[in-house]
């Protein structure tokens, strides 16, 4: 297994150990509920050095990452960001990822871990001569994640970064290191930034974060409440929501998917009839009204027990406390407010088809 700079550390804090896409990481430290909530109403940070990181330079740039990328990257100004995916040439899905432009020269392509590889093959493969380099190994990230996030990271540059625009980036000089990427994104949709970094200082923006969020209860938080705190949102995670096999249109992702002049990417003209003449299905987000909670794989019922889906995705939400769920279903249910049927232990158990955010932020 693979272990990002900070391994050691998550020991030391008494983080239990998991693998996760190759890399020996924390599922919890505390817990998952009180983890979740911390993030929720203050600050907690999450190391996600494992995520892959791919810069594409020179005068082709461009011209790759918008064919790549099913966003309009041609929208994007100097120091913005833009939440995309690279469609597979099949009118499924090879990773969904974040592009950062520097420049119209220079982006940094941000993508999950599991798929780094993958993903590197299928950039590479579809190369038109920019300069490509896979910096993954050598950097490390840190989502600091909640409301009082960007108030605590305040503290340790000097560069204002409090009143940043969400999806917007800077370069600074952050606990005394100089050159780091510190965006005002993330996967909780609970406010605060991600850190991007050279591994040898990992160990020194881990400690110094965690000092500087002190006194606003900051905590170390695992894997576990990253997904809860995601599914709250209605984020999608690649592997559960999307891959291969589903297409951004039926993923609900239509808004990341721009059939504008000079946006020719790769199965544009798939993805545009799908748009024009409809789907069959599409990613929907269900509360449970009965008692349960849906898991991946449970079949998703009408009333009459005909199968009409499947879930994808499904907790107890912390903050709701009530299942919460996404699962791809058949056009015949998809509508809001439309009662649907989990299938747990043989029971169909009724849900609601409901509109994203779950959880909608506290006043």
């Amino acid at each position: 297994m693979k272990k990002t700079a900070l391994n050691h550390l998550h020991y030391e804090m008494g983080g239990k150990m998991v693998s996760f896409a190759g890399f020996d990481m924390p599922v919890q430290f505390e817990g998952v509920n009180v983890e979740h909530e911390t993030v929720r109403r203050g600050v907690g940070v999450f190391d996600v050095s494992h995520m892959g990181e791919f810069w594409v330079e020179g005068p082709k740039a461009f011209d790759l990452v918008q064919k790549l990328t099913t966003n309009n990257v041609a929208a994007l100004n100097d120091g913005k960001i833009q939440y995309t995916c690279f469609p597979n040439g099949k009118g499924g899905i090879v990773d969904d990822l974040l592009v950062y432009r520097f420049h119209k020269e220079k982006y940094l392509l941000v993508v999950n871990a599991a798929n780094i590889d993958k993903d590197w093959d299928w950039v590479t493969k579809n190369t038109n001569g920019a300069k490509l380099t896979n910096a993954s190994d050598a950097t490390s990230q840190l989502a600091v994640q909640g409301p009082k996030a960007l108030e605590a990271m305040q503290q340790l540059t000097d560069t204002p970064i409090v009143d940043m625009e969400y999806y917007t980036f800077k370069m600074v000089e952050f606990a005394g290191v100089k050159d780091v990427l510190l965006s005002t994104t993330g996967y909780t949709g609970a406010g605060g930034c991600e850190i991007y970094f050279k591994n040898e200082d990992a160990e020194k923006i881990y400690k110094a974060v965690l000092a500087a969020g002190e006194k606003y209860g900051i905590k170390p938080i695992g894997l576990a409440a990253r997904d809860t705190l995601r599914l709250e949102m209605g984020f999608c995670l690649y592997g559960n929501d999307i891959d291969d096999s589903t297409s951004p249109i039926e993923a609900s992702l239509g808004w990341i998917t721009k059939f504008v002049d000079g946006n020719d990417f790769i199965d544009r003209e798939y993805l545009e009839k799908q748009k024009t003449e409809g789907i069959t299905r599409q990613l929907s987000a269900f509360e449970m009204t009965g008692k349960g909670i849906a898991r991946q794989h449970y079949e998703i019922c009408d009333i009459n027990g005909n199968v009409i889906g499947e879930v994808t995705s499904g907790t107890m939400s912390p903050m709701l406390k009530k299942g919460i769920g996404m699962g791809y279903v058949a056009k015949s249910h998809m509508k809001l407010g439309t009662e649907i049927f989990i299938k747990i232990r043989e029971k169909l158990v009724p849900a609601i088809i409901v509109k994203l955010p779950f959880y909608k932020k506290l006043v």
